[in-house]
């Protein structure tokens, strides 16, 4: 188990942190868990979460995975950026509150541009998800944020 607090790992704050520890992660990959708790941001009335929330869930772990190493690298954690998903699939269509999930991330491939894609599972009592994350960390993402907003022509 890692005892890194999660809002040092992640670029999200208060209620946008939807994972809630990381249990273990290496070079190549990470496993997050939570607990489904009513009353947050994308529950629904039963307190239920909508499947397609997992795609967050998984995306955070990756996130918490980048943040990890830094972490351990003694680097900055970085803002990085979620673009796309493949093969989101999952055999139910809400994650019931109460329910504890897990999110194995497993980097299949990272280049030295930022750009990289992550497998990920996520499972629980009688749920099954996963999708193929890509995403990019570009190095330095302040001056790439900030050279995006100056080359835009409002």
């Amino acid at each position: 188990m890692i005892n890194w607090p999660l809002a040092e790992l992640l670029p999200h704050a208060g209620d946008m942190i939807l994972i809630d520890q990381v249990l273990a992660f290496d070079e190549e990959q990470i496993r997050t868990r939570l607990t489904v708790k009513p009353g947050g941001l994308f529950n629904r009335p039963d307190g239920s979460l909508p499947a397609w929330v997992g795609v967050e869930l998984m995306a955070q772990s990756v996130a918490a995975y980048a943040g990890c190493r830094a972490r351990q690298n003694g680097e900055a954690v970085e803002l990085g950026f979620l673009l796309g998903t493949r093969k989101f699939e999952c055999n139910v269509e809400h994650f019931p509150a109460g329910t504890e999930l897990t999110i194995h991330g497993l980097r299949s491939l990272e280049d030295d541009n930022g750009m990289g894609v992550f497998e990920c599972h996520l499972t629980g009592d009688g749920i099954q998800a996963s999708a193929r994350l890509n995403v990019f960390r570009p190095p330095q993402a302040a001056n790439y944020l900030a050279e995006s907003k100056d080359t835009r022509h409002d």
